[in-house]
């Protein structure tokens, strides 16, 4: 099997899946206006928190997730599509003063996103939320550590 490079899977990937891959690769608090550039009108938007219906609720929402974050980064490491859909599979690096001492926190997860008229109108992620939250808060981190540390014994 012929082990492909994610550049060359993305040089026959269509638009929407080329558009979002490099818009997320560059994606800060400010140039939020390029989700536009990527998303349908009528996306749907999931993740371990929320549900979001609707560009315009999507953009409120990334606003408010990256209104205090102190730096996000996400690489994204391979992608699996075919036809209108696609599998993401990448690595989120950020830091937020009030996590995890303000240190870095690295999560690794993947996504599931449908394209329609050259932009995303589905978009699921999945990752573990304690690492990505629960572990980074002072009380909380420690009893959620602790369940997984035992929670297989």
């Amino acid at each position: 099997m012929e082990n492909k490079t994610l550049e060359h899977t993305l040089q026959e990937a269509p638009l929407w899946l080329n558009n979002f891959v490099t818009v997320y690769q560059k994606l800060t608090k400010d140039n939020l206006k390029l989700l536009a550039t990527i998303y349908h009108e009528k996306v749907t938007f999931i993740d371990p928190l929320h549900t979001v219906e609707g560009f315009e609720n999507l953009y409120q929402y990334f606003q408010n997730l990256y209104q205090n974050l102190s730096a996000c980064e996400f690489i994204i490491e391979d992608v699996i599509w075919q036809d209108s859909q696609a599998s993401l599979f990448w690595t989120m690096t950020y830091q937020h003063p009030k996590l995890n001492k303000g240190q870095t926190v690295t999560v690794v997860g993947t996504s599931h996103i449908k394209g329609e008229d050259d932009k995303v109108i589905y978009h699921r992620d999945y990752l573990d939320l304690g690492a990505m939250l629960y572990e980074q808060l002072p009380i909380l981190g420690k009893l959620t550590k602790w369940i997984k540390t035992n929670a297989a014994n």
